[in-house]
Order: structure tokens, then C-alpha cells, then sequence
């Protein structure tokens, strides 16, 4: 698929890299000082559902001043192919990260993860401890509450939850109303970069697949790989830690999801902000991204 990039080009400033994860191309930014392969140090920004790399933009561009900057697009999102016969599963999300991460020869990483991202990012991490410098996570989880929302889960019934989903776009124009606390960011060039990859019912495929792999059954297939992530967390106990948390998230709340991070981070550094949603960074870049920038020079 080929996304023009033109009507949003200035807020999304950047060279497209192309990895061939076993035949299928996964779309990826890498920028900053020696980019492309010399730096093997990288903060790495691993992104959601229903969203891209277009979603890291902001802190992107801040983070490239002093830092190489991968921010790759999960198959099915964003630039990247999106097949249509595909195991669009946790384990296959983070199979494909791993692969991108070896490939590009870092050894030293700093993970970013919002929503889908922290549980990508920390399957990751719990592979290759040795590798990790630090986290920051954004409205995020490494675990599934045995609840969502009624909004979403109208998404997994079989037949209307496709229709809605992949026909209507019902999910993605949704969330660009109800994930933000901050409606007018939403510029018409803003909801063309989150619009755009996603613009057919076969473009929309990830979409609809990261919702039907939230594992709420006993016996779902990426249960045991969700139960697998909270045991591992201990090792990283001592890890630098950033958290921000947008508390007007329908979703991912602050009552339902931050004690769990404070229970397996207790030195986490935690801001929160009641006047930001889902889409924490959108809504309350400007005290994010210089914190975060902070952060990633004291721990790389």
C-alpha cells in the first residue's frame, strides 16, 4: 500500500525505511545521529491500536536532536503491508519488533509504549533483558482487566464487529474523539495522518485484529502470552522508569491500570494530567516531550 504522506508532511517529517519481516515490508522511522546503522544505542517507540508512528511525531522530532530514533509501524498499521491472511497476534507483534531490533544491531535500547505497545514492547524486553536502558510508558498496560468497555467490546462481535470496524471505520473515528481530552489538536491535517493508512476495509485489518486479539476468554490464544508478561516485571524492578498517564482515558483508566505499574515500578517517575485522554502525547505534548527527552539523556 502506498499512503501519500503530502497533506501531513510537515507534522510528519521523515524518511520511511523499509524491513522485510519474512516477506511482508514493516514500515519504520529511524532518525537522529547516526542513524541507519552506526548508533547501536536507540530509543524505541512502540505504538498501539488504532494508531501509527504518526502518533510519536512530536517526540520524534525532539528525540532525534541527541538520540537515534526508531519508531517502527506493526504490520498492518500504518506504512507498512498489511496482508491480508496474517497471524495479527501479540506474539507475532513482538516477534516482528524483536526481528527489526536485531536487524538494525541495537544493543542498547529505551522502550516507549502506549496502549498495544506495552505489552509489544515489554515481550520484548522480557527476551532481552541485558538490552534494556529504561522504560516510559504512555496510558499502557502489560496486562488485559477481565472488563472493556461496551464501545469496544461491540467491536468483537462476529459479523457487526467487522462491519463496524472495517466497513464504517467506526473504531478509529471513534477514538479520535473519545481518546482525546483535547479536541481541537485534532486539526483536519492531524485526522488525515491517522486516517490515511487506514482508508478501505482491507486497510483496516489490524485494526480489527488487535481488537479481536484482547484475550477476555479463558482459552483465547494470546492468553498465556499476556499471563506470561506480569512474572517477568521483577527483573526490572531498579529500571528507570517514566510514566505518563492521561487520567481521562474511557480505557486504559488510572483507576484500573496505574496500580499496577506502581506495584511492579515503585520508583517510577509518574505524571498524570486530568485535562488529557488515551492519546496522552497528543494532548499534553508540550510538558511530555521535554521530560521525556530529559529522561532518555540521563539513562543513555
Amino acid at each position: 500500500m502506498v499512503v501519500d504522506t503530502g497533506p501531513f508532511k510537515a507534522l510528519y517529517p521523515f524518511d520511511s525505511h523499509w524491513f522485510d519481516a519474512n516477506g511482508v515490508r514493516m514500515h519504520y522511522l529511524d532518525e537522529g545521529p547516526e542513524s541507519g546503522g552506526e548508533r547501536t544505542a536507540a530509543v524505541v517507540m512502540v505504538h498501539g491500536n488504532p494508531t501509527w508512528s504518526f502518533y510519536y511525531r512530536n517526540l520524534a522530532v525532539a528525540a532525534r536532536q541527541e538520540h537515534r530514533v526508531i519508531v517502527p509501524d506493526h504490520i498492518g498499521c500504518g506504512l507498512s503491508d498489511k496482508p491480508q491472511a496474517y497471524a495479527y497476534t501479540l506474539q507475532q507483534h513482538t516477534d516482528n519488533l524483536e526481528a527489526l531490533i536485531e536487524h538494525l544491531g541495537l544493543e542498547k535500547v529505551t522502550l516507549v509504549m502506549h496502549d498495544w505497545g506495552g505489552a509489544i514492547g515489554m515481550g520484548y524486553a522480557l527476551r532481552h533483558p541485558e538490552k534494556i536502558a529504561g522504560f516510559v510508558a504512555l496510558n499502557t498496560a502489560v496486562f488485559f482487566p477481565p472488563r472493556i468497555p461496551r464501545r469496544i467490546r461491540m467491536c468483537r462481535i462476529p459479523g457487526f464487529g467487522a462491519l463496524l470496524v472495517r466497513g464504517l471505520n467506526g473504531f478509529l473515528l471513534a477514538a479520535l474523539v473519545f481518546a482525546t481530552k483535547q479536541h481541537k489538536r485534532f486539526s483536519r491535517p492531524v485526522r488525515r495522518g491517522y486516517l490515511a493508512p487506514y482508508n478501505s476495509w482491507r486497510n483496516r485489518i489490524a485494526i480489527h485484529r488487535f481488537v479481536e486479539d484482547i484475550p477476555l476468554e479463558p482459552d483465547h490464544i494470546t492468553r498465556p502470552v499476556v499471563d506470561a508478561l506480569t512474572p517477568g516485571l521483577a527483573q526490572f524492578r531498579e529500571h528507570p522508569m517514566l510514566i505518563f498517564w492521561g487520567n481521562g482515558d474511557f480505557c486504559f483508566t488510572a483507576r484500573d491500570f496505574l496500580p499496577h505499574w506502581k506495584t511492579h515500578f515503585p520508583n517510577a517517575e509518574i505524571h498524570t494530567y486530568d485535562d488529557a485522554g488515551h492519546f496522552v502525547l497528543e494532548d499534553a505534548h508540550e510538558r511530555i516531550v521535554p521530560r521525556a527527552c530529559a529522561f532518555f539523556n540521563e539513562i543513555q
